[in-house]
């Protein structure tokens, strides 16, 4: 079957004849203009979802998908039965009892403000990725007393004394800045202690480090530290209560769904957040910044869209008098529009069928030979996720700007009368 003559004489247009090479070369320029456009947005589009799913797995790593309080208290008594019942809800696959509290560690190079949390280590596995995320030590060795030699108390230069303390595990961070190792010792003060006549006294206590974990996000390991739930109930004076429930879900991105189904089963007085609502701003900024990205470098195709204009404006100027003869011969100012807006399109659809694989090229030479110091940065390589919504996304809208790109000269081209291109002929 032929082709429609319109796209026969649109191809013959791009072509430029011998006495002028112009057109031609126009045509090249565009077509490479929105290729570098589309080319660009895949690149940075794909990093930027790379580095956002990069930071949710290591927030979903370090923390639950989803946290149980109590509305009404500050800590919860039957915390044992709401995570049975939490763990009875659909989709749910596990829930374990967590202390939160914030304490001061210190030690002889130095003292940190730190989040201390008190974890059942036996369940906290199976809930978060603590266990994975340890680079020394192991999660059960918080549930036994660590013999350490220290000297006593009343005499600092007097000679060493084996004792049991209690384990702790910092943040990689966190031990980098306090000096602390495993096999060495910390002090943990809780700034609410008993009372006396001079006010509330600070409560100290002596912990053995066991484990360093590194999560790889700066903000959990230079502020955080995990101790066993009895220890932190005892030091806390929290009897047989915690602050609350953590939960693990199947499919996290389904979080925000189980919490309210967590909630209807265990009423009113409890609630439950998500991950994301936790970290509602960071998540907020890094979809922002996607975004503002994308409709940046979108500008580079419409620059290139410039090309097309200046492009289809000469064709429309040197092909007057084979404009005038097609209308003379009947094609009609639709036919004529058709025409011009096909080579934009064919434009558009060859920078975007080139740029496409040469975005995936680009984001795999920088996966390949583009490195960080590990000791340094939390990321080795720069991570780099594709997604083929986003794709479409680029491509249509490289496509549109092309075809939009076409709608003043299809219409100088249609506009032309014969009478007038043909008069000295």
């Amino acid at each position: 079957m032929a082709l429609p003559y319109e796209i026969i004489v649109g191809l013959r247009y791009l072509r430029a004849k011998r006495r002028n090479r112009t057109i031609s070369l126009n045509t090249v320029v565009s077509i490479t203009g929105i290729t570098l456009g589309v080319a660009a947005l895949i690149g940075t589009v794909g990093i930027m979802t790379g580095f956002r799913e990069d930071i949710q797995e290591k927030i979903v790593g370090t923390t639950a998908h989803v946290m149980v309080q109590d509305r009404m208290k500050d800590s919860m008594g039957d915390y044992q039965a709401v995570a049975d019942k939490a763990e009875a809800v659909p989709e749910v696959v596990a829930a374990t009892p967590f202390i939160l509290k914030q304490v001061m560690l210190t030690t002889q190079s130095g003292a940190q403000g730190v989040i201390l949390r008190g974890i059942d280590p036996t369940r906290e596995r199976r809930v978060t990725d603590l266990e994975k995320n340890l680079s020394s030590g192991d999660l059960g060795a918080l549930q036994q007393p660590v013999k350490v030699n220290l000297p006593p108390p009343d005499n600092p230069n007097g000679p060493l004394q084996t004792s049991e303390k209690p384990a702790i595990i910092l943040g990689k961070e966190l031990a980098l800045r306090l000096g602390a190792f495993p096999g060495d010792v910390v002090s943990v003060v809780s700034p609410v202690g008993p009372l006396s006549a001079m006010g509330m006294v600070p409560k100290i206590r002596t912990f053995a480090v066991v484990g360093v974990f590194h999560s790889g996000m700066n903000e959990y390991d230079s502020s955080m530290a995990y101790i066993d739930l009895a220890e932190a109930q005892k030091f806390f004076n929290m009897g047989e209560t915690a602050t609350g429930v953590e939960i693990k879900v199947i499919d996290m991105f389904r979080a925000n769904e189980v919490a309210r189904a967590v909630e209807r089963t265990l009423g009113f007085a409890y609630g439950a957040r998500d991950w994301m609502q936790m970290n509602r701003n960071l998540l907020s900024a890094l979809k922002l910044e996607k975004t503002m990205m994308f409709l940046l470098l979108i500008l580079i195709t419409i620059v290139a869209s410039f090309n097309i204009v200046s492009t289809l404006t000469m064709i429309v100027t040197e092909k007057q008098k084979e404009i005038a003869i097609l209308k003379a011969m009947g094609a009609t100012r639709k036919s004529i529009r058709r025409i011009f807006m096909l080579n934009g399109l064919i434009i558009g659809l060859s920078g975007t069928a080139i740029g496409i694989p040469v975005g995936y090229a680009f984001l795999w030479l920088i996966q390949t030979f583009w490195t960080f110091d590990p000791t340094v940065y939390s990321i080795t390589k720069i991570p780099v996720h594709v997604l083929a919504e986003d794709v479409l996304l680029v491509a249509g809208s490289a496509i549109l700007i092309s075809l939009a790109a076409t709608v003043y000269p299809s219409l100088q081209a249609a506009k032309l009368e014969p009478v007038s291109a043909l008069r000295y002929e």
